[in-house]
């Protein structure tokens, strides 16, 4: 049998006075609540990459620094070797223009050291004093031969002074993405002894491995694909290089094999004029 108890009307009016303020008390708590998880969310997403480290094992950390240090000296190459090729074709360009619109050998050879970056001015420098050797540096060459050879052994110095340590980019480039991948075999590997360790397939066990993993593949990737780029822009430069350099040869010992002509036209087997374009040193 069920009792029914009154409440006094008192306890009513006591209870009523209360009851605002129970809503928005649970309000507040309910916005700490949704507050908390976003700022630490937020301070969480800030700090990922020194978490990343800070989880990283020393063989992960080595891995970073030795590609770090890759890195620099890949892009103190790639930015030498962009003003060394800017040198060299701009110096090339004035050499050229020089050289067609000379009149005498010795005028080109006292230009010659105003354009010291440009392979072309090298090439003309050991041609010239192999002709010299051979005529005095009047007449025209009695033997190309020799010509010939010096104008190959200028070339093949200047296209090495132009690839020097550009193979270090090579190397950097196909050597970075193993050393990341070194890094990412040891981090598995960490992963799979955490796993071991804990006993338990938890994502606490193998986190630190698979990020020390992730980062390492990624600074090997990250080193690599630049390096790779400038060096294949740099090969295609130096072809250009190459070919520009045969056919200044080309022209130059074109132009000395043309001594006798030129200097028979103006009658008989006198000296060749003054005013020819690569003319002897030595006036009509």
């Amino acid at each position: 049998m069920k009792t029914w108890r009154l409440i006094p009307a008192s306890a009513t009016f006591k209870s009523e006075r209360y009851t605002p303020i129970l809503p928005s008390i649970l309000i507040f708590i309910l916005q700490a609540d949704a507050a908390a998880p976003a700022a630490t969310g937020a301070s969480s997403g800030s700090n990922v990459f020194v978490e990343m480290l800070s989880n990283s094992g020393p063989v992960a950390l080595g891995v970073l620094v030795l590609l770090a240090l890759a890195s620099i000296y890949s892009w103190t190459l790639i930015f030498s070797k962009i003003s060394g090729f800017k040198k060299a074709t701009q110096q090339s360009r004035r050499f050229l223009r020089v050289f067609r619109k000379a009149t005498r050998l010795q005028e080109i050879a006292a230009a010659t050291s105003e354009f010291q970056p440009s392979p072309l001015a090298a090439v003309f420098d050991e041609v010239y004093e192999a002709y010299k050797r051979q005529t005095g540096g009047y007449g025209p060459p009695r033997n190309i031969t020799p010509l010939e050879r010096a104008a190959q052994t200028a070339s093949s110095e200047a296209l090495t002074r132009l690839e020097q340590r550009l193979t270090w980019l090579a190397t950097i480039a196909s050597m970075s993405t193993f050393v990341g991948l070194f890094g990412t075999v040891m981090g598995v590997v960490d992963a799979f002894h955490g796993l071991g360790t804990a006993g338990s397939a938890t994502l606490r066990a193998v986190a630190p491995g698979i990020s020390e993993a992730l980062i390492t593949t990624a600074a090997g990737i990250f080193v690599a694909v630049p390096a790779g780029i400038a060096y294949n822009q740099f090969a295609a430069r130096l072809r250009v290089f190459a070919s520009g350099i045969d056919d200044f040869a080309r022209e130059l010992l074109n132009s000395l094999e043309e001594i006798p002509a030129r200097g028979s036209a103006g009658g008989g087997a006198g000296p060749a004029r003054p005013q020819d374009l690569r003319s002897p040193e030595r006036e009509a």
